[in-house]
């Protein structure tokens, strides 16, 4: 979960979600050498008096500075669409979980089994152990196996939420309607907390996802 003055992105509980950390680095470091680069030419361009009164055009400036950035640009561009794909790859699951989201709560269906489903409601702080987190802990967690493919098929009954696991790299709409579905696995264990990502009314704060 995320703490206190974390400024970067959770640690990573899924080889999806560690492939999004190493690439959200990788386009970092290619925005931080642009950045220096660009700065440096400013600071140079300010800073001198340096003139050419014979230059009227560059061919060859202007060739590097056309194919330069569009390089660039296919070095973020490739292992994105890598991750695209991967992300949306559903391999055989060993278990699906069904997600319903209601004004304002979570409900959760274990397709495989017969009647196994329930309602998740977040616990409110007056009610709230020693132990537990504020605005985060559930009345009931999922509770999913480790080292497995999950498949979660995630709709809404009224009107659009989003089922989000920041630290497995999971994020999916639920919209009334329809069924969207995702595939991952979990490779450590522990709680996984998240929340509802799309504004969902007055209390869209106050339905959080608990992943045990």
């Amino acid at each position: 979960m995320a703490t206190w003055a974390n400024l970067g992105l959770q640690d990573s509980s899924s080889p999806l979600m560690e492939q999004l950390n190493f690439f959200h680095d990788h386009t970092l470091l290619i925005l931080t050498m642009i950045t220096i680069l660009v700065g440096y030419i400013m600071g140079m361009l300010m800073f001198n008096k340096f003139t050419n009164r014979y230059l009227l055009h560059g061919q060859t400036i202007e060739i590097i500075w056309t194919v330069l950035p569009a390089i660039i640009l296919m070095f973020i561009a490739f292992p994105s669409l890598r991750l695209l794909y991967l992300m949306d790859e559903i391999n055989t699951p060993s278990i699906t979980l069904k997600s319903i989201g209601h004004q304002w709560y979570w409900s959760y269906e274990y397709s495989d089994f017969l009647n196994l489903e329930f309602d998740s409601y977040m616990i409110p702080t007056n009610e709230l152990e020693m132990n537990g987190f504020r605005l985060l802990d559930v009345d009931n967690r999922i509770i999913l196996p480790m080292n497995n493919q999950i498949r979660i098929l995630v709709t809404a009954t009224d009107v659009l939420h989003s089922w989000t696991v920041p630290s497995l790299g999971v994020k999916v709409d639920a919209t009334p309607g329809r069924l969207n579905q995702i595939n991952f696995l979990i490779n450590r264990p522990g709680l996984f907390f998240g929340q509802c990502s799309e504004i969902c009314g007055a209390n869209h704060s106050f339905m959080p996802i608990v992943i045990e």
